[in-house]
C-alpha cells in the first residue's frame, strides 16, 4: 500500500514540476508537501510571491488543482 501512495506522490511532484515555471515566471514557486489517500487532498506551499498574492486562492483552485485533478486522478483538492 504505502508504494502506492509513493507512486502517487511521484505523479503528484512530476506534475507540479510542470506547473513551477508559470509560477516562478511571477517571482512565485510551489513545494509539494503532502498527500492523504483517504481523502484525495494535496497539501501544497506556496512560496515567494505567490504566498502573499491576493490571487493565489484562485490560481491554486482554477490552476493547480484543476491541472492536478486531470493528471492524477486520485487527487480530490489541493490546499495551501
Amino acid at each position: 500500500m504505502k508504494k502506492n501512495i509513493v507512486n502517487i506522490e511521484d505523479k503528484i511532484k512530476k506534475s507540479l514540476d510542470a506547473i513551477r515555471p508559470s509560477l516562478q515566471a511571477d517571482g512565485g514557486d510551489i513545494e509539494f508537501v503532502s498527500f492523504d489517500k483517504e481523502t484525495g487532498a494535496v497539501k501544497v506551499s506556496l512560496t515567494g510571491h505567490c504566498a502573499h498574492c491576493p490571487m493565489s486562492q484562485i490560481t491554486l483552485k482554477e490552476g493547480v488543482e484543476a491541472i492536478l485533478k486531470k493528471e492524477v486522478p486520485e487527487v480530490k483538492t489541493v490546499k495551501n
